[in-house]
């Protein structure tokens, strides 16, 4: 690595070098202090605080490209905003406020007795959180469901990856609600194979998760329209900044529930999955600034074949088929690596 490619490392990744820094830190604390505790103790919990951080990573780096493709037409005043105010609701919010709230929900006990719960009986703890998979998944599956087909099935969308498929997609952009309906007869299908005891908490998870888009997307709509009437420097406020948040939000659920899979410690969770969000806006933030969204025409395409994928594993998971973390960071990988290798080579032959 030359010393340019390091100034522009440490000027967008200095914050998520510090937070790693400390974050590890603090996970080598926690295992010293936690159940038998001593050295191999520490370093177990200083892997796979390490490993969550990665996983967080790997299943985002989609996200970050989604972001950077909203936070472009954002004011730098909102920029910054959701550097700051995002990074606190991506991190305490969905790391630990979350699935702090499932338990109080699903165990209908007090959150003061659910953190009490998640630092004395961590066991009970995952249970419960394992208990509420269903309703998760189901929700996330038709919000980013949604998310990928809003991008498939958009009649001013002129560049296609895969032309077959994205260009009957394409025609098809004009017939209005397309993309609800698509959604509605996925839920309908997996409702069908859903085990009956669960069929009513996968309904209303799912719908909510289909309204809640369709909610977001009209509050975004009716903002940045009056912002825009108002000053047209304004535009790109407070709906986009709501909707990017929801977004990371539904990305967040599966590496959440993944997590539990290697740990069932709370605080490390929070500490591997914060680390890995702190580079996921890093990582937007360089995309939108070195515009790499433009120099390389289907590297968006990737990601949100990458989020059309994710939406699917989640209804697939309802349906308690388990598909590790790993095969779904995999996935993602693949296809933004193929997009942006097609990038590439679009460009070489453009010249």
């Amino acid at each position: 690595m030359d010393m340019s490619e390091m100034d522009v490392a440490l000027r967008y990744f200095k914050w998520p070098f510090i937070v790693t820094a400390l974050g590890l830190a603090l996970s080598f604390w926690l295992g010293w202090n936690s159940g038998a505790g001593g050295f191999p103790h520490a370093m177990s919990f200083l892997f796979v605080g390490f490993v969550l951080a990665i996983l967080e990573i790997s299943l985002s780096f989609d996200n970050a490209i989604v972001n950077a493709n909203k936070l472009k037409d954002m004011t730098p005043e909102w920029q910054r905003r959701f550097l700051t105010w995002g990074i606190l609701i991506a991190v305490f919010g969905m790391r630990v406020v979350f699935p702090l709230l499932i338990v109080v929900i699903a165990a209908r006990i007090g959150p003061i007795e659910a953190i009490r719960l998640a630092a004395t009986d961590e066991a009970r703890y995952a249970a419960i959180i394992n208990d509420a998979h269903v309703s998760i998944a189901a929700f996330g599956g038709a919000f980013l469901m949604m998310v990928a087909l809003k991008f498939f099935l958009n009649e001013e969308k002129d560049v296609h990856w895969v032309p077959g498929f994205e260009a009957w997609l394409h025609r098809m952009a004009g017939v209005r609600g397309i993309e609800v309906a698509v959604v509605l007869v996925l839920i309908l299908v997996f409702s069908n194979f859903v085990p009956a005891t669960e069929k009513e908490t996968f309904l209303t998870a799912a719908v909510s998760g289909l309204v809640t888009f369709l909610v977001v997307e009209l509050i975004g709509h009716g903002l940045d329209e009056k912002q825009a009437a108002m000053s047209t420097a304004a535009k790109g406020g407070f709906g986009a900044f709501l909707y990017l948040e929801v977004l990371d939000a539904s990305f967040s659920f599966d590496g959440v529930i993944g997590a539990f899979a290697l740990t069932q410690n709370l605080f490390l969770i929070a500490i591997g999955l914060g680390i890995g969000a702190m580079y996921v806006r890093s990582m937007t933030i360089m995309l939108v600034e070195r515009q790499t969204l433009t120099q390389f025409r289907y590297l968006e395409h990737g990601a949100f074949y990458s989020i059309l994928t994710l939406a699917v594993i989640m209804f697939v998971q309802t349906l308690h088929v388990e598909v590790p973390e790993v095969v779904t960071g995999l996935l993602g990988a693949a296809f933004i690596g193929t997009a942006l290798w097609a990038s590439i080579k679009f460009n070489r032959a453009a010249r």
